[in-house]
């Protein structure tokens, strides 16, 4: 079966975005390191999904960027969660809008590689709430906010994570790769 994984940037003090939900401040720790490593990781992933405010957001940038991250982006299939969205216009990509539990459930029984889970701070929060997330891969940057968008919220118990592994980038960012126990 494969799994689904959550990758997000957060804060030092744990939130996905500052109180004006900016997303700029993910660029000060981000290098051609990080980039190369995030794009390997790309490259490993079968599918990867997304709400329909991250959609507009990528589909914007990604299919005429220059960019490493570029190709996996726009090569991949992508599946975008949308009540509104009717249709798409970034390739490889389409709209699913029935129960986001069953088509989930329903991805994870293909075959094919691992599935990947781009935040959006309320799709993130769907998922991770909805206990969809079979891994998560956070990005720690060395930045704190002290107060912002959570990545946790409406939580209706603790969610306990094992420590998979960390990796450490030259410009302080840490990917810390958790699982739920």
């Amino acid at each position: 079966m494969r799994k689904v994984i959550l990758r997000m940037n957060v804060s030092l003090d744990g939130f996905v975005a500052p109180p004006s939900g900016d997303h700029d401040w993910v660029f000060r720790s981000f290098n051609d390191e990080l980039e190369k490593y995030t794009a390997d990781q790309f490259w490993q992933v079968g599918v990867h999904i997304m709400g329909s405010v991250t959609y507009h957001e990528m589909a914007a940038h990604w299919p005429s960027s220059t960019a490493k991250l570029a190709p996996p982006m726009n090569e991949i299939p992508k599946i975008i969660f949308s009540k509104t969205l009717k249709k798409t216009e970034w390739n490889n990509s389409q709209v699913v809008n029935g129960d986001i539990e069953e088509e989930i459930y329903r991805l994870k029984q293909q075959p094919g590689k691992d599935i990947l889970a781009h935040g959006g701070m309320r799709f993130a929060q769907s998922l991770s709430r909805l206990g969809l997330i079979d891994e998560y891969r956070l990005i720690v940057n060395p930045i704190a906010f002290g107060r912002g968008v959570p990545l946790f919220k409406d939580l209706s118990a603790p969610l306990s994570l094992k420590l998979l592994s960390t990796k450490v980038f030259k410009k302080g960012a840490v990917l810390h790769t958790y699982q739920p126990v």
